[in-house]
């Protein structure tokens, strides 16, 4: 160290000045270049300190008002919403990939979740890939298309009192709970070169991702829409395709309750792999071909192959006020539940 502070302090006394000028000029450009890098190869590990996110808006920010913070601050105990502190987070690796934010939750709830996903969809520029392991009770989440008679048995459901969600994307129904890992990808449609910004060429993509990530680990591979080992699927996809944006989210049954599959109809739309099986004979547990913590970090792992993550905490984001963006992913009330039941009739 005694040795840096003296190339340091050569690099600029040793700075040029104009002629007849009595005050010191600042270091010329490349000193410090010079000085840049002497204290950069003097501390290779050190972490980066990294000022938060610009506001996903460009008007200002009331955060007090600011839907997720509302919403996390409350329920999530990872939410901190002291947004204007500074953040230490690790320098990125993979220097000319694109750049990913990474966010990683633990039993975040699905709708917040959701909430989350639509308003980056919506009014960030950024990427971003989320990495959610389990949500809190079993909840029934529905495509945005999706018809509760048709898909749900709406008399148990009630009974039960289990919610229901209607998302914000395509895709199937599902009912999630702590067995299930969520990972999502929100993607500007430049980000993967070469990537047409249709759903089949994402769901492919996705799809080779996926193959680092079960790399002789079953027998994975894409079916129709689903992720499957062998004729057995464990991991429903759903879209949406903006002008400039597109968003692919995944729900990975690691396990299940037997009984939560009871709450569910077998669609009139189905793939044709399912061949008329139920429920129980068409999906299999992740839990059985390898751990979980190893599942979501090959998946961190393959996500770095094709860009460069950055860690960020949910304090590092200013979010939109409840003014300027409105989730469309909500619950759905008893009495449209009840109504969808007996227009069934």
């Amino acid at each position: 160290m005694h040795r840096l502070a003296h190339l340091c302090a050569a690099a600029l006394s040793s700075s040029p000045q104009p002629a007849g000028h009595r005050t010191a000029a600042a270091p010329a450009p490349d000193r410090l270049c010079l000085l840049t890098l002497l204290l950069q190869a003097a501390l290779p590990s050190s972490p980066a300190i990294v000022p938060p996110l610009p506001s996903l808006s460009s008007h200002p920010v009331d955060h007090s008002s600011s839907l997720l913070h509302r919403q996390l601050g409350k329920e999530n105990p990872t939410w901190n919403s002291g947004s204007d502190s500074k953040m230490l987070i690790p320098q990125t690796k993979n220097i000319g990939l694109p750049l990913m934010n990474l966010m990683r939750f633990k039993g975040l709830p699905i709708l917040q979740q959701l909430h989350i996903e639509e308003q980056l969809l919506r009014t960030s520029s950024e990427n971003w890939c989320i990495v959610n392991d389990g949500t809190n009770d079993p909840t029934i989440v529905m495509g945005v298309s999706g018809k509760p008679a048709e898909l749900l048995e709406i008399e148990s459901v009630l009974d039960d009192q289990v919610p229901v969600i209607r998302r914000f994307t395509g895709g199937g129904t599902v009912i999630v709970d702590h067995g299930t890992v969520f990972v999502t990808f929100i993607c500007n449609k430049e980000a993967v070169p070469n990537l047409q910004p249709y759903p089949r060429p994402i769901m492919s993509w996705s799809s080779s991702l996926y193959s680092k990530v079960f790399q002789g680990i079953g027998d994975f591979h894409l079916r129709e829409n689903d992720y499957v080992f062998g004729n057995h699927k464990f991991g429903g996809n759903a879209q949406s395709i903006t002008k400039n944006r597109w968003i692919h989210h995944t729900s990975f049954l690691w396990d299940f309750n037997v009984q939560n599959m009871s709450y569910l109809k077998h669609p009139k739309r189905a793939p044709a792999y399912r061949s008329a099986r139920s429920h129980l004979d068409f999906i299999c547990r992740m839990k059985d071909y390898m751990p979980r913590s190893t599942f979501m970090d090959k998946t961190v792992e393959a996500t770095e192959t094709q860009f460069s993550l950055r860690p960020i905490q949910l304090e590092a984001i200013r979010t939109c006020t409840e003014a300027e963006f409105c989730p469309s992913s909500r619950f759905l009330t008893n009495e449209e539940l009840e109504a969808a039941a007996v227009a069934l009739q």
